[in-house]
């Protein structure tokens, strides 16, 4: 393994931020770094030569590559990261207009809601796995958290209680319980998990989600993150008493001063339940 991967491996090995999907994603991220510096003509670099040069050069060849806005965000992010943890806060600028990337889109004008295919999901063999999607319709759960979610701390009377080791940025939080399909659906968790979780006992965290994406993959089940695009859907008919725009809703232009008001509450909330942090990224699952 060369100089630079190792060191930056290693520097993700001691410092575990966010959940299991975050650090996933930054290692493969920083060793694909690591291997486009040295292509770069950067050769004998160690985790604490990070430059100023650097990071204008990383940027002007995914400039070349065409990557999109948001994977370019992402890594400026995870370079970032890496200057913190040796202590070179100073070489990459906090603003990402002044390597030339604005803005991200967040609207989408179609939908990407996915319903459940039952005739699908009957053909997962392991009952772990089928509980995991059927939390992530259910509850507009990510697929870490229908994962490693366990009942006997989540299920509060009238709530999910979702631990920050389970979400995305490590930001707990926290989900309405309002339907008796919900009810019913955690009762069959809590039947199967027992004191653990939907990880079987025998496994771990990676090994459940490999088997996961073995079992989606082979019954034809793609993206169920679609799922979480759907609940969102469901949610705002629910609050605002009207459909959203990816669902055949009015636009935003076209709303009343009434349905204005009951859309920016419908999106707050299902901002923070879906766990982000910005009630503009609900324009992603509902339009705009």
């Amino acid at each position: 393994m060369k100089n630079l991967n190792y060191q930056l491996k290693q520097l993700c090995q001691q410092n575990r931020d966010g959940g299991f999907s975050t650090q996933s994603q930054r290692a493969w991220q920083l060793s694909l770094i690591a291997n486009q510096l040295e292509e770069l003509g950067f050769r004998r670099m160690g985790a604490r030569s990070l430059k100023q040069k650097h990071i204008a050069a990383l940027t002007k060849l995914w400039d070349r590559q065409g990557i999109s806005i948001g994977t370019r965000k992402n890594r400026l992010s995870t370079l970032r990261w890496w200057a913190r943890k040796v202590g070179k806060h100073s070489v990459i600028a906090n603003d990402n207009s002044v390597y030339g990337i604005g803005a991200r889109k967040y609207v989408v004008d179609y939908s990407k809601a996915q319903e459940l295919d039952v005739d699908k999901l009957a053909a997962i063999n392991d009952p772990y796995t089928v509980l995991s999607i059927r939390l992530q319709e259910a509850f507009g759960l990510r697929r870490e958290e229908a994962i490693k979610f366990q009942p006997s701390y989540a299920i509060k009377s009238d709530h999910l209680q979702l631990k920050s080791s389970w979400c995305k940025g490590g930001r707990a939080r926290v989900m309405p319980i309002i339907n008796d399909e919900q009810r019913a659906l955690l009762l069959e968790v809590q039947a199967l998990a027992r004191t653990g979780s939907l990880i079987p006992a025998q496994l771990k965290y990676v090994q459940q989600l490999h088997r996961y994406e073995r079992q989606t993959r082979n019954v034809g089940l793609k993206r169920p993150h679609g799922l979480r695009h759907a609940y969102a859907q469901r949610r705002f008919a629910e609050v605002a008493g009207f459909a959203c725009p990816n669902n055949g809703g009015p636009r935003s232009k076209e709303l009343t001063i009434e349905q204005r008001a009951l859309n920016e509450k419908a999106r707050a909330l299902i901002s923070a339940e879906l766990g982000h942090s910005r009630e503009s990224i609900t324009a992603v699952y509902l339009g705009r």
